[in-house]
């Protein structure tokens, strides 16, 4: 039996896609055949009651949606529903002109039952009622959603550019991959398109609305006509039947459309990702016991006024009361971090001291202030843990090598939301973030100021200011880059790496990567580790090109480079000239880009020549203090320049001095990159721009 089913649950599976690619169309060739064919009562109530389930089904998918994408296709859900009630119209319609003399339940039981048992029969009542309805839909409803689906459409567009530059900065730190900021981008995208289609869908529902007047008054004004000249029914028979009837038809139509306006004002005015709107009611108004205290002391003092309804507001007044002394009782329960804590503290110290007492020093880091544990709470949804791990993995994808874990724990020493970075024991970074808060982080010359606490974005020193969430799209509109707290550590961290890349390049890292090269080409291995370069010179070669920011992914051309020239030198400092040498298309791509003319900056010849005797192979490495300071002086402004130019900061040297160069500016200007004649690949051109020591 059960092969029988399976078995036809293959064949029927093809069919079930084609009958979901067939639903909106074969509802649209409904509605048209609604508007042109007569139908009888009996399918007219089945399709009033379908229009009514459709319509409860809309509201309570907006309820329970989490963010408005996951209801992406509300305008097109919106634009059939108006044309189905609206084919109803007509078809009803249809029905009471041709039949509405022959009493109250020509239409259907639908229209009769809303138009005699939910009004009494008084027409005079149900066009109050519809008129009530028409007010709240038309008047409140849709045009408050209407207005809040125009500003969010223009605030979204206006915020595309500021949320890219957040994805593009999450993808430069790491901390997202390709995958995840294509995914982003195209939820930035729906986003737009889909407020933007909200705006133009919201002219549906007030079409709607103002349709259904028509309709009415249509119905009324014909059903007279008919019933008094054609049928020759008296004045209050025709009244009571077509009255009856238009008023039925009128709001059998106007309920469904109040509930997918209330489903349309739900998604446009949708705030948040995490919770569905039940419970962000909750969360948001039933959370504080103060509040919630004062509302029931206000409600028993109305209540002893003589003359209210005391009995109704003094219960209702003991109930809140009830619930805030709930809430407040449930806060002052210690949690279990806390229970923890008192626990360790209670327990007795140990006496005497063990080898364990000795804990090695971390090699990489992470001190965090009590603030900041959430961070790394996943029961908080914390993601700091998540966002380390991508930082060591975009770290070795483009460095070279896989840096060392990074020791996360609390140090009740710092300041409660402060953080500090370290490499060894020794401080290398240190910052302050806000859980919950954003860093507007200024990227040029932006002038709109932002309410918030002015700070220094960690990692690159920028003007930033920390902004609460609803600025968010306020600050993104105006050009800031926003990050959220975690984005800002672990961006920081991912700098810091980069920095002190050649010391994280320990001798235990070096063998893991000696035997990661070992599994993919063992030969070369063989051949000349440690057999020709001994594991000491290979890494000291590491950490000196690490030093200066070159990358060693191309880790075969380095080992197949000091092959060729491990016979002859040992010297670690010449071996990493000739791997520069080699690595020289790289490391021009990696500074430049795809290009193939590179602006550089150069010294003045008559300098040159003077550096070169004082920092030449046959030199004794001694410079004039007044020179080497005007050197690191002018060096530091033009980089500076360049940089804000948007050109790489490079300087082109003569291959003789480029090491004393780089060493002599490293600390003056750290993002300087200095390049001898001999590692410009001959498939490019260079142009010189700036040019140090050269007369102002």
């Amino acid at each position: 039996m059960n092969a029988v089913l399976q078995s036809l649950q293959q064949s029927l599976r093809p069919w079930r896609g084609h009958g979901q690619a067939l639903a909106a169309p074969a509802l649209v060739l409904l509605v048209l055949a609604m508007l042109v064919l007569p139908l009888p009562p009996w399918l007219l109530d089945t399709f009033f009651t379908l229009n009514i389930a459709i319509a409860l089904t809309v509201m309570m998918v907006a309820a329970y949606m989490r963010r408005a994408l996951d209801f992406a296709v509300f305008p097109t859900v919106l634009l059939i529903t108006t044309l189905l009630r609206l084919s109803l119209n007509v078809a009803s319609t249809r029905v009471v002109l041709m039949e509405g003399h022959t009493g109250p339940g020509a239409a259907g039981a639908v229209i009769e039952a809303f138009g005699t048992f939910l009004i009494g029969g008084n027409f005079a009542v149900g066009l109050i009622v519809f008129l009530i309805l028409v007010v709240i839909n038309f008047v409140v409803i849709t045009k408050g959603a209407e207005r809040i689906a125009e500003v969010g459409a223009r605030f979204t567009l206006d915020a595309m550019p500021g949320k890219q530059m957040a994805i593009d900065a999450d993808l430069n730190a790491g901390l997202i991959d390709q995958a995840e900021a294509k995914r982003r981008r195209a939820e930035v995208s729906e986003e737009a398109d889909f407020f933007g289609n909200m705006d133009g869908a919201s002219k549906f529902v007030r079409g709607d609305a103002i349709a259904g007047i028509l309709i009415l008054i249509i119905n009324i004004v014909g059903g007279f006509a008919i019933g008094m000249l054609q049928h020759g029914l008296p004045l209050e028979q025709a009244a009571h039947s077509y009255i009856t009837l238009s008023v039925g038809d009128a709001l059998v139509a106007q309920v469904p459309g109040l509930l997918v306006s209330v489903a349309a004002a739900m998604v446009v005015s949708r705030v948040g990702k995490e919770e569905d709107l039940g419970q962000q009611i909750v969360a948001q108004m039933f959370d504080s016991p103060k509040v919630l205290g004062v509302t029931a002391t206000v409600m028993a003092l109305l209540g002893s006024i003589p003359g209210m309804p005391n009995l109704v507001f003094l219960g209702f007044a003991a109930i809140i009361g009830a619930v805030a002394f709930w809430l407040a009782r449930e806060r002052r329960k210690p949690s279990a971090q806390e229970l923890a804590a008192q626990q360790a503290a209670q327990a007795p110290a140990e006496t005497e001291a063990t080898w364990d007492d000795l804990q090695p020093v971390d090699l990489l880091g992470l001190e965090l202030g009590y603030r900041l544990i959430v961070l790394v709470d996943r029961s908080r949804r914390g993601d700091l843990l998540t966002r380390i791990k991508g930082v060591r993995k975009k770290f070795a994808q483009e460095v070279g090598f896989l840096p060392p874990p990074v020791h996360v724990r609390d140090n009740l020493e710092l300041k409660p939301s402060a953080y500090r970075i370290t490499l060894r024991g020794v401080v290398v970074g240190e910052g302050e973030v806000f859980p919950g808060q954003f860093l507007a982080i200024n990227p040029g010359h932006i002038r709109t100021p932002l309410i918030g606490q002015p700070t220094t974005d960690p990692a690159f020193g920028l003007p930033a200011t920390w902004i609460e969430e609803h600025q968010k799209e306020s600050a993104q509109m105006a050009g800031y880059t926003v990050v959220d707290a975690e984005t800002v550590l672990a961006t920081h961290l991912s700098h810091l790496m980069q920095v002190h890349a050649a010391k994280l390049l320990s001798r235990t890292e070096v063998q893991e990567l000696v035997e990661h090269v070992r599994k993919l080409a063992p030969k070369l291995i063989e051949e000349v580790i440690p057999a020709m370069v001994p594991i000491g010179v290979f890494q000291k070669v590491l950490q000196l090109l690490l030093e200066e920011a070159v990358h060693i992914r191309d880790i075969r051309t380095i080992i197949e480079t000091l092959a060729e020239h491990a016979g002859q030198i040992q010297d670690p400092v010449e071996l990493a000239r000739r791997v520069r040498q080699a690595l020289a298309p790289a490391i021009v791509q990696q500074i430049y880009g795809p290009v193939q003319e590179l602006e550089v900056i150069a010294i003045e010849p008559g300098l040159e020549r003077l550096l070169t005797q004082a920092l030449g192979p046959q030199s004794m490495g001694a410079l004039d203090p007044g020179v080497a300071d005007m050197l690191t002086q002018s060096a530091a402004r033009v980089a500076s320049r360049q940089e804000e130019s948007g050109v790489p900061a490079v300087l082109l040297v003569p291959d003789a001095i480029r090491q004393g160069i780089a060493r002599l500016l490293k600390r003056a200007a750290p993002r300087l990159q200095v390049l001898a004649h001999s590692e410009i690949p001959d498939t490019h051109t260079i142009r010189i721009g700036p040019i140090i020591g050269e007369p102002a």
